[in-house]
């Protein structure tokens, strides 16, 4: 700033006023242009640390998801999410870190983030039905937004409405004749998507007048890997089932991949459905069936909620559902 004064022939001040665009500082524009001019031709980029010091901010917000490193990468459905966030804060001079924290880890996680000043604020991203730790930082007065609804609507969160959407791709499957169905969910059932997942799938069985079976149902755990296991369970039962919803397409690929290590074929033999209609899931082999989520439109809703918060601003709402729709492919067909 001090080369920048030297070469115009003002003082300091003035290329302080300029550069950080200070309003009613009455410069001409003839000088404001000069500076601006010499502080292209001198490469000059202001300090980040400074100006965050002198905002009191570190224009930083973490994407905190609740994963291990290597489940968060084999998220497909999380990039667009991120996408979102980014095409929201980026354009206010935020940026977005992205913080894997697994389940079991120490609480400490999201309190150390906020605690060292490393951020502004939380996206918490497949939160746990109940969180204390979050709970605690909330009421502490920290601005955080869940993507996804945990214990209690006090705290501001979006998500699409979990249950309605695994009721549908049951539905979906109770009207193809099925009446034995599978359920392999996309993580275990402390977190609130796979439980609401779980509900939507007990409450379509219900309504059809057809018996909760608990043989029936096993655990994913966000990979592909996860969805190997459970399928291979279900398909030793006496009686297989002739469908499977899956609450992850994500895991649905690991649920694939036992089906035909068994020789059977989808959806001849076993009719699958997923839920997120990832970017591969049109390009399978038969392209899988599933539930649609506005990945992207989320991760956007969440990136204004939590700018809002940041900037001391009221929310609309606390809490946002955005629907989901059924993609009909060719994974499932109606029952032989």
């Amino acid at each position: 700033m001090k080369d920048v004064a030297e070469r115009v022939g003002v003082s300091r001040t003035t290329v302080s006023f300029v550069l950080n665009n200070i309003p009613n500082s009455n410069i001409p524009d003839v000088t404001r242009q000069r500076i601006i001019q010499a502080a292209r031709e001198l490469d000059y980029a202001p300090n980040a640390q400074a100006l965050n010091l002198v905002k009191g901010r570190t224009m930083m917000i973490a994407l905190v998801v609740r994963k291990t490193a290597h489940q968060f990468a084999a998220d497909a459905f999380l990039t667009e999410v991120m996408e979102g966030v980014m095409q929201v804060i980026e354009p206010h001079h935020f940026h977005l870190m992205v913080h894997a924290a697994h389940a079991n880890d120490a609480n400490n996680t999201y309190r150390e983030l906020i605690r060292m000043r490393k951020v502004d604020g939380l996206l918490i991203s497949s939160p746990l039905v109940h969180d204390a730790e979050v709970r605690q930082l909330h009421a502490e007065g920290t601005p955080i937004v869940l993507q996804g609804a945990a214990d209690g609507n006090d705290i501001p969160n979006v998500d699409v409405d979990n249950v309605q959407g695994a009721y549908a791709a049951v539905q979906h499957l109770l009207e193809l004749g099925h009446r034995r169905i599978g359920h392999i969910s996309n993580a275990p059932f402390s977190y609130a998507a796979s439980h609401d997942r779980l509900r939507g799938y007990q409450q379509a069985l219900a309504e059809a007048g057809i018996a909760y079976d608990d043989s029936l149902v096993g655990v994913g755990n966000f990979n592909d890997d996860s969805g190997y296991a459970p399928m291979m369970a279900l398909l030793d039962l006496p009686a297989r089932p002739s469908a499977v919803f899956v609450g992850s397409d994500t895991v649905a690929l690991g649920v694939l991949n036992a089906i035909r290590d068994r020789r059977l074929r989808v959806p001849q033999d076993i009719s699958v459905i997923g839920f997120d209609d990832i970017l591969v899931g049109k390009y399978l082999e038969p392209p899988l069936t599933t539930v649609h989520l506005p990945a992207v439109d989320l991760g956007r809703h969440a990136g204004e909620m939590i700018l809002k918060i940041i900037q001391g601003e009221t929310l609309d709402a606390m809490s946002v559902r955005l629907p989901t729709h059924l993609v009909i492919r060719r994974s499932t067909a109606a029952e032989s």
